[in-house]
Parts: C-alpha cells; structure tokens; sequence
C-alpha cells in the first residue's frame, strides 16, 4: 500500500514541474518571422491585389450610364416646303432628351485581362520586397543566438576555473598550516577567485541582455540560456536561394506584363450596345412630342493614336529590364564575394580548432607539474596562477573557436539562403 501511495505522489511531482522548452536556431527564426510586425504586411499585400483583380473582373459586367440634356438652339430643322391646305409644325427650339445606355464588351483586345496580369506582378513585387525587409532578420537572429551559445560556453569554463582555483586555494592553505607556504600565496589565489567571480557577473550580464533581444524577437520568454540547442555542423548547398533573386524575376515579370498591356491597348474593342430614353424629339424628327425610343447593335472601336508611342514605350520597358539585369548581376557578383570570403574564414577557423586540443593537453601537463612544484615549494605561487589561468583560456578558446566556427557555417547559409 505504501509502494503505491509513493508512486502516485512522485506522478504528482513530475506534472507539476515546469517543462522547459528547447530551442533551435531554425525554430527561432520561424518565431522572429511570425512576430515581426512586418510580416502582416503579406496580408495587407494580398487584401489589396484581391481588390484589384476583382475590379477587373467587374470590366466584363454590362456598363450602364444615366445622361439627359435639355437644350436651346436658335435655328431647328424645317421642310424646304409648303403643302397647300396643310400646315405642318415646326420643331421646338426647346429640346429635352434623357437616355439609359447599357454597354457590354465583347471583346477588349486582351485589356482586362492585361490589367489582372499587371495586378498579380506588382503584388508579386511587393511580396517579394517584403520578403527582403524580413530576411534581414536572419543575420539578426543569427548574432544574437550564438552570441548566447558563445556566452553559455564561456560561464561553463568560468565554472571550471573557479573549482580549479577552490581547489589549489585548499591546497595552499593546507600547505600554510603546516608552516610550508605563506599568507602571500593564498592571497593571490583569493585574488584570482575574485577576479573570476567578477568575469562571471560580467557574463552573466551579457548573456541576459542577449536572450531579452533573442526573447523580444521571437515574442516568448527564455526561461533558461541553457535551453538553446547548439546547430550540427552541416554542409552548404552552392545555389543561391536569397528572396532577392525572387524579387529580381518579379520585375521582369511584371515588364512582360507591362508588354502584354501596351500591345492589347491598341487593339480594336467590339462592344454591344442598348440605348433607350425618352426625348422631344425622340427619334421622329417630325414628332415634337416627347416619345420614348431605343436604339441597340454592336459597336467597332479602334483608336490608333497608341501605334505613335507604342515602339518608344516597348523600348523603355526593355531598358527597365536590361536595368534589372544588372542589379542581379551585381547583386550575384557581390554575394559570390561575400561566399568566398565566408569559406576562406570557415577554413581559417577550422584550422585553428585543429590544434586546440593538442594545445590544452600540453597546458593541462605544465598546470600539473606547476602544481607539484608549488607544493614542494619550488615554484612560486604566481606562476601557478599563471599556468592555471593559460589552461582556463585555452579550453575557453577551444570553446569559443567551435561557436565561431558553427556561426561561419551558418553565416554562409545566410549568404545563399541554404
């Protein structure tokens, strides 16, 4: 009965602790994108070209209009004649009319549906500026995440200098009770412990102020820094993936659009047409009575006054694509620059990280033998300190050069967006 009762109690325990979330480098990058207020600026986006696309439409619905006139001429028209016996009236100087026209297109020479074209690339262009704003978040983001690793790794040797220092201060006050050392000694390691204690508010410090900007950015609290996973070292694709490349086509698009819109502007419109109204006269000019009417058939327009700045326009949109062209050439040149210089550092820093091991075992060697010479009295205090301190800075070296090295890699990613 009482294994039981113990189970059911340590199941309350665990439900009741609070499980930390870990987080990923990828996983931040979502969360900053999600929170930024930028990102609604896809949906303002898409609102808008929604609108758009559905005023077109409304192009191919009949279009009615509503006019009327009443007028005043000084002469009206008269039959040259005169029949005798009969008198035939005269048209009124006065004359009313007011009409209801109902036109529906036919066929449009491809205008409305150039117009949808125009509509769907500039949206396409400001989505895709948008997503360039957003990208800068990925550096951002970036900094600020192994900024925190970086600073994670360099508490945790802090910790291992500080235990180190406990424990030679142990010694060399043992030491000092047995009438070997003296309270010169002691008092440079207190000062050492002190100096460490220090770093570590530093640090600390440091690496809160990072994780409230990481915190801020991704719109969620981090509870503790140890919670971020360190990336895996992975490989980097060749191809350029960055949105700005996106928003280079979308240019060009929107021009062939732009194209399509000028050729279909100077073709003829076949419209049907529906006219009716009521007037003095109506249609029978010999009737001064108001009488209603109507007129209907189909209508041929063709205006030519485009043709003369059609060659002038088509031009100046292949100049505007030329202009683009350019922009991503010099926008590919300048990111190869950018790879080739992120790899030569990717490089540099893995041949660093080589001989780092090798390096603190040889550090670790001349701290022991420090140390048993400073217990044996032959070697003084400071340099201990000195041989402990070059130990603590290669291991923290080791450390910092494998974040370095991790925020290289995914420096490049930054760079082709892979």
């Amino acid at each position: 009965m009482k294994r039981k009762v113990f189970f059911i109690v340590g199941l309350t325990i665990c439900a009741i602790q609070p499980i930390v979330a870990q987080l990923t480098l990828d996983g931040c990058q979502v969360k900053a994108k999600a929170n930024y207020p930028l990102i609604r600026q896809h949906d303002l986006i898409q609102q808008t070209e929604e609108y758009s696309l559905s005023n077109a439409n409304k192009g191919y619905l009949p279009q009615l209009s509503v006019s009327g006139k009443a007028t005043y001429q000084s002469e009206v028209t008269k039959l040259p004649i005169k029949l005798p016996g009969t008198t035939i009236p005269g048209m009124s100087k006065d004359q009313y009319q007011a009409t209801v026209d109902v036109n529906q297109v036919v066929w449009d020479g491809g205008v409305i549906k150039s117009q949808k074209s125009v509509t769907k690339a500039s949206s396409a262009i400001e989505i895709q500026k948008n997503e360039v704003d957003l990208y800068v978040l990925t550096d951002r983001i970036n900094q600020l995440f192994f900024g925190v690793l970086s600073l994670n790794e360099q508490l945790v040797q802090n910790d291992l200098l500080q235990k180190e220092l406990s424990v030679n201060y142990e010694k060399i006050s043992a030491c000092l009770q047995n009438g070997i050392g003296n309270q010169a000694d002691l008092d440079a390691v207190r000062v050492e412990q002190l100096k460490a204690k220090q770093r570590r508010a530093e640090l600390t410090a440091a690496q809160k102020s990072f994780c409230d900007m990481l915190a801020a950015f991704i719109g969620e609290p981090i509870a503790k820094p140890n919670t971020l996973i360190k990336p895996e070292k992975s490989m980097v694709a060749e191809t350029n993936n960055r949105p700005e490349l996106k928003l280079f086509a979308a240019q060009n698009l929107l021009y062939d659009s732009q194209i399509s819109s000028i050729k279909s502007g100077n073709m003829p419109k076949i419209n049907l047409f529906v006219q009716g109204g009521v007037g003095r006269p109506g249609l029978n000019m010999l009737n001064n009575e108001f009488s209603p009417f109507y007129i209907g058939g189909v209508r041929l327009s063709w205006s030519f006054g485009g043709f003369y700045t059609q060659k002038n326009n088509l031009r100046k949109i292949e100049l505007g694509k030329k202009g683009v062209d350019v922009q991503r050439e010099t926008f590919l040149f300048n990111s190869q620059l950018k790879t080739l210089q992120e790899k030569n550092e990717i490089a540099k820093i893995g041949a660093v990280i080589a001989d780092d091991d090798e390096i603190i075992r040889l550090r670790t060697n001349i701290k022991k033998a420090s140390q048993a010479k400073a217990q044996n009295g032959t070697l003084p205090v400071s340099d201990l300190i000195r041989d402990i301190n070059a130990e603590s800075q290669a291991m923290q070296d080791k450390a910092i050069h494998e974040i370095q090295l991790l925020q290289a890699i995914y420096n490049l990613k930054e760079t082709v967006n892979n």
